[in-house]
């Protein structure tokens, strides 16, 4: 990945749109609630994320899901989603139990919302931006 060799981000990095309204409210919440602040973000339109996109064979123009990096570990889809909110500890960890749905059902249901979201959600101006105390977890 070019520009990133070497660097040690500290933890998994959650790469989302921070033009969807429902992707920058999750990264809102993760740096909320991460309180052991265990992951960074990168946002896809930043060069970190589309860096680990292009790592990953996603088109940055055009993903239809975020992924959670970890080392040379990628989750996508649904496994993602809940990686992150495992990653949150208790009380969101509870949420791990949609792990008994099967992923053939969980990751179409995922990729559905995610083709639609700006439709569903809603599209922003401009990126999200994060407050100074949250600016040392974004990359």
């Amino acid at each position: 990945m070019s520009g990133s060799k070497g660097m040690d981000w500290g933890g998994p990095i959650i790469v989302f749109d921070a033009m969807c309204v429902l992707c920058s409210a999750n990264a809102q919440f993760v740096l909320r609630h991460d309180r052991a602040a265990r992951f960074r973000l990168a946002s896809m339109q930043g060069e970190v994320g589309t860096a680990l996109y292009r790592r990953c064979g996603i088109d940055p123009e055009n993903p239809e899901t975020m992924v959670v990096v970890d080392g040379q570990s990628v989750l996508r889809d649904s496994d993602a989603v809940l990686a992150i909110y495992e990653g949150l500890g208790w009380p969101w960890k509870a949420l791990s139990i949609v792990r008994l749905v099967p992923r053939f059902i969980r990751d179409p249901l995922y990729r559905l919302i995610a083709r639609n979201r700006y439709r569903i959600f809603g599209r922003r101006e401009a990126c999200w931006l994060p407050s100074p105390e949250q600016a040392r977890r974004i990359l």
